[in-house]
Formats: C-alpha cells, sequence, structure tokens
C-alpha cells in the first residue's frame, strides 16, 4: 500500500465510550477514478475504543469526491454517524425502546411515532437531553401540552 497523504485523529468521550477517531485518506488511483467519476479520496477511518469493557477497532474503508483538509473531512465523518448514531441510543438508552414488548403488530409503530414525537419537542423546547426534558415536565401537564 502506497504512503497516506494525510491523516487526522480526534478522541471523544460520550456515552459511557472512549473512542479515537483515525482518519487516513490517500488520492484514489486511475482505475477507481475511471469508475467512479468524480471520486478524489479512498478514506479509511479507524475507530478504536472500548464498549461494555471490550477493545474494539472497528475499520471502515469509502470513497469520497470531497476535497478538503484532513481534520475537516473527519469532522464530517463523525458528524454523519453522529446524527445517524443518536437517535437510536436514545430511543434505546433513554426511552428503553428495545425492552418494551408489544402484544400486536399496530403497537410497535405507533409507539415508536409517538416517541418521535415526544423527542422532537423536546429538542425544539431546546433541551438538549430527552431524559432531563422528561423529568423536568413529568409531573407538569399544562408545561408538556404547551410544548
Amino acid at each position: 500500500m502506497r504512503k497516506i497523504p494525510f491523516t487526522a485523529t480526534d478522541d471523544e468521550k460520550r456515552h459511557g465510550r472512549d473512542t479515537t477517531w483515525t482518519l487516513r485518506a490517500k488520492e484514489a488511483p486511475d482505475h477507481i477514478k475511471t469508475n467512479w467519476p468524480g471520486c478524489s479520496w479512498i478514506v479509511e477511518v479507524i475507530t478504536t475504543g472500548t464498549r461494555k469493557g471490550k477493545q474494539v477497532t472497528p475499520t471502515h474503508t469509502f470513497l469520497t469526491s470531497l476535497r478538503t483538509a484532513p481534520n475537516a473531512l473527519l469532522r464530517l465523518v463523525r458528524q454523519r454517524w453522529s446524527i445517524e448514531n443518536e437517535w437510536p441510543w436514545v430511543r434505546d438508552v433513554q426511552l428503553g425502546e428495545d425492552a418494551h414488548r408489544y402484544a400486536n403488530r399496530v403497537g410497535a409503530p405507533l409507539f415508536s411515532f409517538l416517541r418521535t414525537v415526544v423527542m422532537n419537542l423536546l429538542r425544539r423546547a431546546g433541551y438538549r437531553s430527552v431524559h432531563a426534558g422528561q423529568q423536568e415536565l413529568a409531573h407538569d401537564i399544562s408545561r408538556m401540552l404547551a410544548l
């Protein structure tokens, strides 16, 4: 493998995890540029961390047409994953969605929809944490309805 022309690294401590993100990228070779017009870089993102007491190191490889600084590219990759991962984490950990069992097929999508509505209302009201919003509004029906 040719020398990687640029790298970027960042650390994150969230949701009980300590994670290091390492991005390595090199210019895409001609045969890739021919098959994927506009492709600029082959990018590898290695995420090193501990999950449930075990060391994990998933590696993701992808192509991109973006031409930007290494740290900016890493930030974009992390933002993309953050958006995809944030809501499922809130649904599972804070709202306990995976623990619910419904007797019929109508119940699961209905409650999922209601959770989404609640999460959106709390976020629009300025709550950064769904749990904090629930705790603050749980016994105040008039404030809840005002959302």
